[in-house]
């Protein structure tokens, strides 16, 4: 049901669907971000977008969308976790990890949160938390931003080179095994045709022997 939405929406606004729901999901939306980005590469294999446009457009809605949580937890803090819904889409459990990360890795556990949807949003939140600066966040966000977007759509679009190569095989192929069908049918029927004849006029040839042999 969800994809047949996202197709839906999709195919009516081809920049502006991706924009807003890469946005939703730094608000929490549960789907990955990996499924719009894909689904942009499909955009582009059709011809409704550009390449360059529609890397920009994903880009600025993941920036905007991740630094929602980020400023939430700069505002906010760990006091934020008390409201119902935001404890739901950060999921505190997680943060123990995350510290401990934050602290080996420092500020590219930042850089690292791009590349593991699960821990995104606390992720960035405990970034927030940690009273880092935007500028920093938005450099080690956007270089991962940098990196995941292009390829995402382009494998996106690779994808659906492939889906067309693929059902133009098929449909080679179907052509292919329908006409050995046929072929291996008449061959046995054939066979069968000619199995018949053969003990048909053994039978006959039994019968010839046999009456000759017979005194009248």
């Amino acid at each position: 049901m969800m994809d047949g939405w996202l197709q839906g929406v999709f195919g009516r606004f081809h920049y502006l669907a991706p924009f807003v729901v890469l946005l939703l999901c730094g608000l929490g939306l549960p789907l990955p971000e990996e499924v719009t980005l894909l689904g942009s590469g499909l955009l582009l294999h059709q011809g409704r977008v550009e390449f360059g446009p529609i890397v920009l457009v994903c880009s600025l809605a993941i920036l905007l969308g991740d630094s929602v949580p980020f400023w939430l937890g700069r505002r906010y803090g760990m006091s934020a976790l008390k409201i119902r819904w935001v404890r739901r889409i950060i999921h505190p459990e997680r943060f123990a990890r995350l510290e401990r990360r934050f602290q080996r890795h420092g500020n590219w556990a930042v850089f690292a949160c791009r590349f593991f949807a699960g821990v995104r949003i606390p992720g960035y939140f405990l970034a927030g938390t940690m009273r880092m600066s935007y500028g920093r966040f938005l450099l080690l966000d956007g270089l991962g931003v940098m990196l995941s977007v292009p390829i995402s759509i382009w494998l996106g679009k690779v994808f659906a080179d492939q889906i067309d190569r693929l059902h133009q095989s098929y449909r080679q192929l179907h052509l292919v095994l329908a006409f050995s069908v046929v072929a291996l049918v008449l061959v046995l029927s054939v066979r069968s045709r000619s199995r018949r004849a053969a003990q048909r006029a053994s039978q006959v040839l039994e019968t010839a022997r046999s009456g000759g042999d017979n005194p009248s």
